[in-house]
């Protein structure tokens, strides 16, 4: 599923990265408010959803090689956060929708869980 098509579902707001929308394909989410679970557990090429703010998203999300970050319950991301996300082409969405129904969407449109086997 594209990130445009995303959007769509999620009637998300785009913050930084329109210019991809219709490039950067979406197979995987992972959504977690704690980055120590993020660091744990998600595997690469998922889009992250949180509802943190703080540039430290962005670092998770450059070090997994993350495809993106959904932001939920109308979180709007630090000025930090939203120049950290330009300078490394990361594309980040705002929705109003909370987590549960983010996730609850993106599922029913087919999009599956990225998580490494928990033991």
């Amino acid at each position: 599923m594209k990130l445009s098509e995303i959007k769509d579902l999620l009637n998300a707001d785009v913050i930084v990265g329109e210019e991809m929308l219709n490039s950067v394909e979406v197979d995987t989410a992972f959504a977690s408010d704690l980055l120590s679970d993020v660091l744990a557990y998600a595997k690469e090429r998922a889009l992250f959803i949180t509802g943190l703010t703080n540039p430290q998203v962005i670092r998770t999300v450059e070090v997994l090689d993350l495809i993106g970050v959904v932001f939920v319950r109308g979180k709007v991301p630090q000025m930090d956060t939203v120049e950290l996300a330009k300078r490394k082409n990361i594309p980040l969405l705002r929705t109003k929708c909370i987590m549960f129904e983010t996730c609850g969407r993106l599922y029913g449109a087919g999009i599956k869980a990225s998580i490494e086997k928990v033991d």
